[in-house]
């Protein structure tokens, strides 16, 4: 009896845990009517990658970043490498001003300041493309 205890014990605990890493990532999977699934934040707001940044490295500054929201984080631990119904990896770039930028398969992510949740307003504008996930 004390082994089935201990055994719902921790089932319970990796199932919390693994909800609350879940529920704490900086992205989720939306499924957009016009897109299908694309990458977006938990409020489901898109996200974007810049084609001027296929270098891996960060070009949108200033009245950029203002148009163009970095999605940013406080540690790299709040990034996990793989999430959940999303195919790609995930990581962090550090930015000129020193915050943590969220990669998507190595590319930096963004948000539309003129967007709200549920919106793709901007994919093919001026190089930006709305993060369209596959499976």
């Amino acid at each position: 009896m004390k082994t089935l205890a201990l055994l719902a014990g921790v089932l319970a605990t990796l199932v919390l845990g693994s909800a609350r890493a879940a529920t704490s990532a900086p992205v989720v999977r939306y499924v957009d009517d016009q897109f299908g699934p694309v990458l977006a934040t938990p409020k489901k707001q898109a996200l974007y990658t810049w084609n001027v940044e296929k270098d891996f490295k960060i070009h949108c500054k200033g009245s950029c970043a203002k148009l163009w929201p970095p999605l940013v984080v406080r540690s790299k631990a709040a990034v996990p490498a793989r999430i959940a119904r999303i195919k790609g990896t995930f990581g962090t770039i550090r930015r000129p001003d020193g915050r943590l930028q969220v990669t998507y398969n190595r590319r930096p992510v963004y948000t539309y300041v003129h967007e709200g949740p549920t919106q793709v307003l901007c994919d093919n504008v001026d190089g930006w493309f709305v993060v369209r996930l596959r499976g």
